[in-house]
């Protein structure tokens, strides 16, 4: 069975019993953490909270939140077993670097709100967001995990809650005065964990429970410390965070599209290179005259080409994918052409293209022959992509048009 290293245990020192996760084909060792729980010591409400962590925990699944293995009990003990991340919490880092660079704010501040949006999705709101509960591991880069969800619940959107949830230095005013709020709350505490992030200290740090909660009833301003240049762009997600009244506060729509996170051009950048590697094992297929293989793959890249166009902002920057895509797309319906003639793969030779418009590894490679006598087998994936083109409007206006 699988030798398990129990290298981290949260919320009791006891030791947790050896716990043997099934082996997988990657490993046959896992350092795992577990958050051990006295059973005598929870109360009807701690119960819930726990359950619905484990529940949630169970169901969630994503880069940017812990993953938890399994569960177990004893009499005495309850063993959640889950993700070790080695490089501690964001609110030692923050301590450790005293104020975090804007570069790096916005690093984390982005894997935050992938996580974040992810959880909107499964309409689950964390209500406990702060540093605290934001680990940090190096496996294998520096990135942040979201944990605790022991106050999360399912919260739909325009359903809202009345139970105080959260830490107060991070919970949202509506939850303290008015203790009505919806997925907005988790907003405000992202809001707080950027500003102590860039600024070394939450916005509304006091030494007291009582001082802090008499600058929230009196809406007391918050200031952006002059000390400290930061961009137009972060200042303004910081200040629309930061919005008292939740109606005001800016959107999770918003909050997902803001520039300052760049989250779209995030997950366009990674479809282009998907699709530039896909193009390229397409140019070497096409250059080993196998055509049919070849198809297939421009037929793939242009699928990932397509959401890179529709979703680029930049109107020289989508022209551009446009033409580049449509070399590709001219290059596939030339052999397709071919193809569809009947010729058998095997007797295929080199098949005509317009050495103008092809990448120059094409053009330029002295295998591809203008020869059109032999022809090769056509791929279907090919056929269905082009009928996509033809009965799509978010195509024909992305590069047909």
């Amino acid at each position: 069975m699988a030798i398990v290293d129990i290298a981290l245990k949260i919320g009791s020192s006891l030791r947790g019993p050896n716990y043997e996760p099934p082996e997988t084909k990657d490993t046959k060792e896992r350092t795992v953490a577990i958050k051990t729980v006295q059973r005598k010591t929870l109360s009807i409400s701690s119960k819930e909270n726990l359950l619905v962590e484990i529940k949630l925990l169970k169901r969630l699944n994503h880069k940017y939140i812990v993953n938890m293995f399994d569960f177990v009990w004893d009499e005495q003990n309850i063993f959640i077993i889950m993700e070790y991340c080695d490089g501690g919490n964001l609110s030692l880092y923050i301590k450790k670097h005293k104020t975090l660079p804007e570069k790096t704010c916005k690093f984390f501040l982005a894997q935050l709100a992938e996580a974040v949006q992810y959880m909107h999705s499964q309409n689950v709101s964390h209500f406990d967001l702060k540093p605290q509960n934001l680990l940090l591991t190096h496996c294998p880069n520096l990135t942040l995990k979201v944990a605790d969800f022991g106050f999360a619940q399912y919260l739909n959107l325009g359903e809202s809650n009345s139970t105080i949830k959260g830490s107060p230095l991070y919970m949202a005013p509506e939850i303290l005065l008015d203790r009505c709020y919806d997925q907005s709350a988790d907003l405000w505490s992202i809001g707080v964990i950027l500003y102590e992030c860039l600024f070394g200290s939450a916005p509304y740090s006091s030494k007291s429970l009582d001082e802090l909660m008499d600058k929230i009833r009196k809406k007391k301003s918050i200031e952006i410390p002059k000390t400290k240049a930061i961009s137009f762009t972060c200042e303004d997600l910081l200040v629309r965070l930061l919005v008292h009244d939740p109606k005001q506060r800016i959107s999770f729509s918003d909050f997902f599209e803001h520039e300052f996170l760049n989250l779209n051009s995030k997950e366009s950048n990674e479809k282009l290179n998907k699709a530039v590697e896909i193009f390229s094992k397409a140019v070497e297929e096409d250059s080993k005259l196998n055509y049919a293989v070849a198809l297939q793959l421009y037929s793939k890249g242009l699928q990932e080409f397509l959401q890179v166009i529709f979703h680029e902002p930049n109107a020289k920057r989508k022209a551009a994918l446009r033409e580049r895509a449509n070399v590709y797309l001219q290059r596939a319906e030339e052999i397709k052409e071919c193809c569809g003639q009947g010729a058998p793969t095997e007797t295929a030779k080199s098949i005509p293209c317009s050495s103008q418009q092809l990448p120059p590894s094409i053009a330029n490679d002295t295998r591809v022959q203008q020869d059109s006598d032999k022809k090769t087998t056509p791929a279907f994936s090919y056929v269905n992509l082009r009928k996509y083109f033809r009965t799509s409007v978010r195509c024909q206006s992305s590069i047909l048009a």
